[in-house]
């Protein structure tokens, strides 16, 4: 039997393939990036020398000779617990899934307002969402950079955008609260500067308006999304004389902390309160009471949106979308009737 000895990739050069084949370096760097002008012994020769030397071509190299880049920024607006944010994790869940499949690179650039950022070498970009750093997004478009943005619905630049229905959510948790009979219903706001917030927000007072339940003031409370912040305005509005029979909550993460601050004071969930969260985070399937809540498709978000990219990559027409996805109420056991 004969043995084909195969040598280590480290060492072998470009320039070792395209001996052994007895063909230029051109022609070997031809045949790498796939170009379809080598004929077909010449290739044949170039694709057995690399097998016999197990040469592994540079991926920079491929880069620079193809003029493409494969390399994605992922940007992210920078905040407080981003690394333990459901959101964040379902969204590199999604991404990174999909990059692999479709061998891309994905690179993770955290962001704030006055971060500059470099899109060079970078293949496209997907934005996170929009939060005071929107210049960086027109910064790309004007470049001519492949860009997606998701959990925001741009509606007046020329970018594929993909967000989720976060106003139908409000309305979905509003109406099904409705149906148990409540009319002193509160909410509690992740922080509105941020799209999702302000359409749950838009949703609720909809979905009041749909119901004819009178909008009060005194049971909307304002928080930044932080469960410090949803304990405090839980601890007010358990505490005030007329107080709301259920609450709609921005984020399942902030429900959960509701739920706890009421089981501190007394309240049984759902007897005396009956909550709604949103997300669908799978910790609200673990508390004393399993959390109804508003189910996001974050993770489909995410893979659509390198879907989109990579097409806007690959394309030379740009194609501009639009998308909304809806959300889904999911009901559990922390809502009772009326």
């Amino acid at each position: 039997m004969v043995r084909i000895k195969k040598f280590p990739s480290k060492g072998i050069s470009i320039e070792d393939v395209a001996k052994r084949a007895g063909v230029s370096i051109t022609t070997v760097s031809r045949v790498i990036n796939k170009l379809p002008s080598v004929k077909g012994k010449n290739k044949q020769k170039v694709l057995e020398a690399v097998k016999a030397l197990n040469f592994q071509p540079s991926v920079l190299a491929q880069r620079l000779a193809t003029g493409k880049s494969n390399v994605i920024s992922l940007v992210v607006p920078r905040y407080e617990g981003m690394f333990y944010s459901f959101y964040l994790l379902e969204l590199l869940r999604g991404i990174g899934t999909l990059c692999e499949v479709l061998k891309l690179d994905l690179l993770l650039r955290l962001t704030d307002a006055n971060s500059v950022l470099s899109f060079k070498g970078t293949g496209g970009v997907i934005f996170a969402d929009i939060i005071t750093n929107r210049q960086q997004l027109e910064q790309a478009i004007k470049e001519g950079i492949p860009t997606v943005v998701i959990n925001n619905y741009v509606k007046d630049l020329d970018v594929t955008c993909i967000a989720v229905d976060n106003k139908l959510g409000g309305v979905q948790a509003i109406d099904y609260l409705a149906s148990l009979g409540h009319k002193k219903i509160a909410h509690i706001t992740g922080d509105v500067v941020t799209q999702a917030a302000a359409d749950r927000l838009a949703g609720y007072k909809e979905g009041l308006a749909k119901n004819n339940i009178a909008l009060r003031q005194d049971y909307i409370f304002p928080t930044d999304y932080s469960r410090g912040a949803a304990r405090m305005a839980a601890e007010k509005m358990l505490k005030i004389a007329d107080a709301p029979t259920a609450v709609f909550v921005a984020s399942d993460s902030m429900a959960l902390e509701i739920m706890a601050v009421a089981r501190e004071l007394g309240k049984n969930i759902p007897a005396d309160l009956s909550i709604v969260g949103f997300d669908d985070n799978p910790s609200g399937l673990y508390g004393p009471v399993s959390l109804t809540t508003v189910r996001q498709p974050l993770v489909k978000m995410a893979q659509e949106s390198v879907k989109e990219l990579n097409q806007l990559m690959a394309s030379q027409i740009k194609e501009v979308k639009k998308i909304v996805l809806p959300t889904e109420l999911v009901i559990r056991e922390s809502c009772r009737s009326i």
